[in-house]
């Protein structure tokens, strides 16, 4: 189905790619013949209503889920689990980060719209970068060729979407330089969501910079609670999805390197413990007192210490993708700093934070384990999260 977001420029990827900065890029004379139409591409948002009555019974309180679903590579099984886990197929609300439009590696599928029509439901769709390339690790190894070659993040909601628009983030590293070369930046999609009984909800899809700092990633956050002040009306926000608060500065692959022999030197078991699960303590501390000081709720809608993403060594996905972007000496150290927890640990990186909402009684935010899907292997590297709440009018 042709939709704004359609383009014509495949054709001068290869020119574009040659380019190892997005300033060198910028300057280009080809960059100047396709700058407008790139523009116009970032800067659309798409949606569709395919919502049905039957589905659109309200309840006491709102159920909402955030997942990064990892670019929507396991398609199949991420719908069979929106549509038939016990909690997650209740959900009015999916607040989505992660999802292709165009791309070879997810069969070219608009992964928004499929998730959407199979679930009825309607939704927003932003896209956030245009992929000059396959992308990163395994996924340059995907068949075929990139058709719109988009990436970018989505609402979904049972319930009518009014007001979409997208909110561009400033980026934490230079998306052109290193394999996977992109042109755009993270964009948080916003939308209104009415409801029967509760009125009318603003809701935000976020996905803060991976490859970035612990203050960028709060600068951002800073950002796009700047941009919500000045919306009208005035109504309840929640906010949800990865925020990737790994409590490292990420920037560049030595700070990473640097910073994990910190996080040994502090211990290994004392960070497992007492630091990934609780970014907000220490690592990443302004990024919440920010959302606090601005009259956001975060600590009454997660379930505290339950980790979203969880780290293997002998996950060669993974590895390929880091392998990418740190030396290959990095591996030996990080597997000898796990190796008396099992090769493995986990990160507390996805949340919800609300102003004028409160979870609702009947049920406590929690992480849903993705083992308990009945997958082989997870569909995503994340786990989803819930929340249930009502609005505090």
């Amino acid at each position: 189905m042709p939709t704004t977001l359609d383009h014509d420029l495949r054709r001068v990827f290869p020119q574009l790619a040659q380019f190892h900065s997005t300033k060198e890029l910028e300057d280009s004379a080809v960059y100047a013949l396709v700058r407008r139409e790139v523009e116009r591409v970032l800067d659309s948002v798409i949606s569709e209503d395919f919502a049905a009555p039957e589905n659109t019974v309200a309840r006491s309180f709102i159920r909402a889920v955030a997942w990064n679903i990892e670019r929507g590579k396991s398609l199949p099984q991420i719908i069979r689990a929106l549509n038939t886990h016990p909690l997650l197929a209740k959900s009015d609300l999916l607040l989505l980060t992660e999802l292709d439009y165009g791309m070879a590696r997810t069969g070219n599928a608009h992964i928004a719209r499929e998730i959407a029509e199979a679930l009825r439901m309607n939704y927003v769709f932003a896209p956030c970068y245009l992929a000059l390339n396959k992308g990163s690790g395994l996924e340059a190894e995907a068949a075929g060729e990139n058709t719109q070659s988009l990436h970018g993040n989505a609402v979904l909601a049972r319930f009518p979407l009014h007001r979409a628009h997208s909110f561009a983030l400033p980026n934490g590293k230079d998306k052109m330089r290193g394999k996977e070369k992109r042109l755009g930046c993270q964009r948080a999609v916003i939308a209104d969501m009415q409801h029967p009984m509760a009125g009318q909800l603003r809701v935000v899809s976020l996905h803060l910079d991976a490859h970035s700092t612990q203050n960028h990633r709060y600068q951002q956050m800073r950002l796009l609670l700047d941009h919500l002040k000045d919306l009208r009306p005035r109504v309840p926000v929640v906010i949800g999805g990865d925020w990737n608060t790994s409590t490292y500065n990420s920037r560049r692959a030595l700070y990473s390197i640097l910073g994990y022999a910190r996080r040994v030197a502090m211990g290994v078991g004392n960070v497992i413990e007492n630091h990934y699960p609780y970014p907000e303590r220490w690592f990443e501390r302004k990024l919440f007192r920010e959302l606090e000081e601005r009259g956001y709720n975060y600590r009454d809608l997660n379930e505290p210490g339950a980790c979203t993403l969880h780290y293997d060594v002998s996950d060669r996905a993974t590895n390929v993708n880091l392998g990418d972007w740190i030396p290959q000496w990095c591996f030996h150290f990080i597997n000898w700093a796990l190796s008396a927890h099992g090769g493995r640990c986990s990160l507390k990186l996805d949340w919800f934070a609300g102003k004028d909402v409160r979870s609702a009684p009947e049920r406590r935010p929690q992480v849903i384990n993705s083992k308990t899907f009945g997958d082989a292997s997870p569909p995503s590297d994340h786990d989803p999260i819930l929340l249930d709440f009502v609005l505090q009018n």
